[in-house]
């Protein structure tokens, strides 16, 4: 039985089981991961804050991206494109009164100071972290069937006229599925395949072709990324999507309803969309059957 056809024998107002344990274990392990390495990663950026094509660039190579400053001017340039960032990005005042001008300030940084060498051991640590997770998880969720039967779009969904519905209806800050939230929508099954098995396995793969080790393993797929310095700029936006999706899923997290979102990945537990007088009694749904 699909999660859908066993919502519509479910009750609004009613508890149900939404997350398996693996999902849930995933989602917190992934999420610490994550906020880790674009820390970390942030502070070995400062090193040399400026982004190529190819396999070469350096200080006075023509960089795509770079965040610089002009004495107590911070800037951001992109392209022929320069963006004012004082105090932001490029110059900005330190805690002790004094002004750096490294490109990302303290707070948005691990460790919370300069320290190339640091950064590094905290990026490498939790890069093993995330890969480690990502492949427990993928082993899981195609064995219990999480992907083909949760995650994979339907033909019915995949038609134009219903992935436009999804759009106005996530528009309209309307985000409940006709499962009464127990089963995800096209836009949400669209961004997690993107997330899970774009994304990581991008930013996993580019960050290795920054390693001369791998490169001597594997120097095919330096040449596939097109250099090292493209595979870092890969890298780069990879991981910029993958901050952009975590502060649009809090932001959509908080309009949908925080509290029952957040316990529904801490206890697995989820209260159907609806109304209902008193609790009722926890029921199981297709997700949660092994």
């Amino acid at each position: 039985m699909t999660a859908e056809e066993t919502a519509e024998e479910l009750t609004p107002g009613e508890i149900v089981k939404r997350h398996r344990l693996s999902t849930r274990l995933w989602h917190w392990i992934n999420a610490l991961a994550i906020f880790v390495l674009l820390m970390s990663g942030l502070s070995i950026f400062n090193a040399h804050p400026r982004l190529y094509w190819g396999s070469y660039g350096a200080n006075n190579d023509p960089a795509w991206l770079q965040i610089d400053n002009e004495g107590q001017r911070g800037y951001l340039q992109i392209g022929d494109t320069q963006i004012t960032t004082t105090g932001v990005l490029g110059s900005w005042e330190q805690p002790d009164g004094s002004r750096s001008t490294r490109a990302f300030p303290y707070w948005a940084t691990i460790p919370g100071f300069y320290s190339l060498a640091t950064g590094r051991l905290w990026h490498f640590f939790f890069a093993w972290v995330l890969v480690l997770a990502w492949i427990f998880y993928a082993i899981r969720s195609f064995a219990n069937r999480h992907v083909q039967r949760d995650l994979a779009p339907t033909r019915d969904e995949l038609k134009p006229r219903n992935i436009w519905q999804d759009i106005k209806d996530h528009a309209r800050l309307r985000f409940v599925s006709e499962g009464h939230g127990t089963a995800y929508n096209f836009l949400q099954k669209m961004s997690y395949l993107g997330v899970i098995f774009v994304l990581i396995p991008l930013v996993v793969l580019t960050g290795l072709n920054m390693s001369p080790t791998w490169n001597a393993i594997a120097p095919w797929m330096l040449d596939m990324f097109g250099g090292r310095q493209s595979a870092r700029s890969i890298h780069f936006i990879c991981a910029f999507l993958l901050a952009g999706f975590i502060a649009l899923h809090l932001v959509l997290v908080v309009l949908a309803g925080p509290y029952n979102e957040i316990r529904s990945m801490i206890t697995g537990r989820f209260r159907l969309s609806g109304e209902s007088a008193e609790p009722e009694p926890v029921v199981e749904t297709a997700k949660e059957t092994e």
